[in-house]
């Protein structure tokens, strides 16, 4: 099937936005949504973080864009993200509004067609450390152009295929939150400590806090090696884009982790430090030296001083403390382990690390259907603008949205 192939200026109008006077305290806290690019994470656009006055628009570049605008980050880290607005609202120069002609390009169809062309659009950006997406470069971008009622279809099957994705993805979410309620029930309020548990800190139910090795990472090597990256928020593992590391034997008691042990991100932004995860796979992995290695003694678990750490009390408690270097911030081993916590008894905390444990093997279940999900939904996202979307795929996925299971915990406490 051919169709016929346009640019996007031929389709679409585009403008950018601006940002009022950060030092006129008359143009901000209005009641008019300022969405930064920061925002844009491939999805629809449901909140704002800021909000400008009417005078900061009068005195600035920054437009109104009318609720349904489809928004494409334009450079730095979130370069080529997208969005989708449900809500009238300007926005920084960093975004680029565009504004499909009625009749001729669907919004949501044209949304996936950048989505899919995403790395390409970032490979051809200019610009020195960070990608830099010109407002000339995406009128040029070359769409492929069906007619409407076919571009709403194809629309249609990709946001079927997107649901199956996110649903797994909610579901994870919903098992992390059930971990931080278990916590909750189990040992009480960190700040109040109603249950009346010993105070302490974490430096007298620990054996030891050694950092990672300083070595470079490379690409092949005898062991993966453990980065700042594969520690989720979280508090999970995420063993994607690993490197790996050749350790001398001397040096293999040192730096390689095994099951059970407690990781902590001693070095990121001040947002992100303090990420803390147990390891829980057999295969023997070294660590970076952002990374400190906690061994508890007979008085505590690690899965406890995760949900300690991964609690509200504990994310706040890291925010409060890590000191800023260089733009990044940082929590030493001796920091870490003078931080206070509460020493429930032991029987208790492994009474939390059981149903823990059964809680992961729930989220590696997901985690396996996520990957399935994303695979299929790339698939299709790569035919959908050849032509190529098969009747039999579409009912597929349709069968499968059906079919994804719910969350229950009945089989978890």
């Amino acid at each position: 099937m051919r169709w016929e192939v346009l640019e996007l200026g031929k389709l679409a109008d585009t403008s950018s936005g601006g940002t009022p006077s950060r030092s006129n305290n008359k143009f901000w806290c209005g009641n008019i949504p300022w969405v930064k690019s920061g925002q844009l994470q491939d999805c629809y656009i449901n909140d704002c973080e800021e909000y400008i006055t009417e005078l900061g628009l009068a005195n600035s570049s920054a437009k109104t864009f009318p609720a349904g605008t489809l928004l494409l980050a334009l450079y730095g880290a979130t370069a080529g993200k997208l969005g989708i607005l449900n809500f009238p609202a300007t926005t920084n120069q960093a975004i680029c509004g565009i504004f499909p002609k009625n009749g001729v390009l669907h919004t949501k169809y044209l949304y996936y067609f950048l989505l899919s062309t995403r790395n390409q659009i970032i490979k051809d950006s200019i610009g020195g450390a960070q990608p830099n997406i010109s407002q000339a470069y995406v009128r040029n971008i070359k769409i492929p152009l069906p007619p409407l009622e076919e571009q709403k279809r194809i629309a249609q099957v990709l946001d079927k295929a997107d649901r199956l994705r996110q649903k797994d993805r909610q579901l994870l979410a919903h098992y992390d939150h059930l971990l931080q309620s278990v916590f909750l029930d189990m040992f009480g309020d960190p700040v109040r400590n109603e249950k009346g548990w010993e105070r302490g800190t974490i430096r007298e139910i620990i054996t030891e806090a050694k950092y990672g090795t300083s070595k470079p990472a490379e690409l092949e090597g005898e062991y993966p090696y453990l980065r700042m990256n594969n520690l989720t928020y979280s508090g999970s593992m995420d063993f994607t884009n690993l490197k790996y590391i050749n350790l001398e034997a001397q040096e293999r008691d040192k730096y390689l982790v095994k099951k059970g042990d407690l990781l902590f991100n001693r070095t990121n932004s001040k947002e992100l430090v303090g990420k803390t995860a147990v390891y829980r796979s057999d295969t023997e992995m070294a660590i970076a030296g952002y990374l400190i290695r906690v061994r508890t003694n007979n008085r505590a678990n690690t899965d406890y001083i995760s949900g300690y750490l991964n609690s509200i009390h504990g994310k706040d408690t890291l925010k409060g403390m890590c000191k800023s270097i260089v733009g990044m911030a940082n929590i030493n081993a001796q920091e870490l382990q003078d931080i206070k916590i509460l020493i429930p008894p032991k029987a208790l905390q492994d009474k939390y690390a059981g149903i823990v444990e059964k809680v992961e093997e729930m989220k590696l279940t997901v985690t396996r259907s996520i990957d399935k999900s994303e695979t299929l939904f790339q698939s299709l996202l790569q035919k959908a603008f050849k032509g190529e979307l098969a009747l039999q795929e579409v009912e597929a996925v349709e069968e499968q949205v059906s079919a994804k299971p719910k969350f229950v915990i009945s089989s978890i406490l």
